[in-house]
């Protein structure tokens, strides 16, 4: 699916060039090296408590535009994959001005997870979610963590985390979604841009109002 409001994407904070990753929270593996061998897919499986999380093996981006890739390689690692960014830049076009879309990623997730629809894109077209569309995003999040998969969101704007964190991507950025708690009304990312942050959690609906006039990418 291709909508015009599924929009180009640049991560804007100045100066990141991040080569690998960090301990932080429940992505609970560096992942500090290329070659190096994938860890077990799922640190703890609480589903049928209303809460499920999933192993990362977290890297951070190289550089300010690789956002997209390096979303999309933390979203495969937990199961199991470990794919290489520059690989997967090049298959969704990727450049300076970053990822076109979320549409772009989509695919590549489907390829590397080896099934033709085990994912597709959602739009929330609207500058702000609204009950539907929040409800919907947190259906999807607990149907593909309950799947052993993660969620991509292209995302833009300012939002703040459960511990009270501001993270500002106004030029736009890509997170991994990895994992939920109380039935997925509060969500775990992975986020690529900085290692010292590399994991936190935010409510859904504050998840959804960052992703609005974008999209995400879901079993």
């Amino acid at each position: 699916m291709r909508t015009d409001l599924i929009r180009k994407t640049a991560l804007t904070a100045a100066g990141l060039a991040f080569t690998g990753g960090a301990i932080a929270g429940p992505v609970t593996a560096a992942y500090a090296a290329s070659d190096a061998k994938p860890t077990s897919q799922t640190q703890t499986d609480r589903k049928g408590h209303g809460e499920r999380e999933l192993g990362v093996r977290y890297e951070a981006q190289p550089n300010f535009y690789y956002c997209g890739p390096a979303a999309t390689r933390n979203a495969l690692s937990v199961q199991g994959k470990n794919i290489n960014v520059d690989d997967m830049a090049k298959e969704m076009g990727t450049t300076e001005a970053g990822t076109n879309s979320i549409n772009d990623i989509t695919p590549v997730l489907n390829k590397e997870t080896g099934k033709a629809d085990a994912y597709h894109s959602v739009e929330i077209s609207k500058p702000d979610a609204d009950a539907t569309q929040t409800n919907q995003l947190r259906a999807d999040i607990v149907k593909t963590v309950d799947n052993g998969r993660a969620v991509v969101a292209n995302i833009a704007g300012t939002s703040t985390d459960t511990d009270g964190t501001s993270h500002s991507y106004e030029g736009g950025h890509y997170i991994s979604v990895v994992g939920y708690r109380d039935n997925g009304n509060t969500v775990t990312i992975a986020d690529s841009a900085d290692p010292n942050q590399a994991a936190y959690q935010i409510t859904v609906e504050h998840l959804a109002d960052w992703i609005a006039t974008r999209g995400y990418a879901t079993s």
